[in-house]
């Protein structure tokens, strides 16, 4: 990257990590997905997370925190959460 406040993209939103938090899309969009891995294990030099939750959540900031969970699972990989919650995103935003 030449710039360092340029925002990874993946198939078109934006996908910002913070320790074990992932938020995948933008918070000027009606919804969200975070993901956040729970249990990883150590394979060499790199941690692989084996156990991730993922939500699809509004942004709303009027709506209660309980309130803005639409839809949640967990998964056994990061790219398979990646996965469900992209087309959880997908889905979402294009039901308007």
């Amino acid at each position: 990257m030449s710039e360092k406040n340029e925002v990874l993209m993946y198939k078109g939103h934006p996908l910002m990590r913070k320790d074990n938090l992932v938020y995948y899309g933008s918070m000027a969009d009606e919804y969200i997905v975070m993901i956040q891995i729970l249990e990883s294990k150590k394979l060499e030099d790199l941690d692989l997370a084996t156990k991730v939750s993922v939500q699809l959540q509004l942004t709303a900031p009027d709506a209660k925190a309980r309130d803005r969970v639409v839809k949640k699972s967990e998964k056994d990989g990061f790219y398979t959460a990646l996965d469900v919650g992209c087309v959880w995103l997908e889905r979402a935003l294009s039901a308007k």
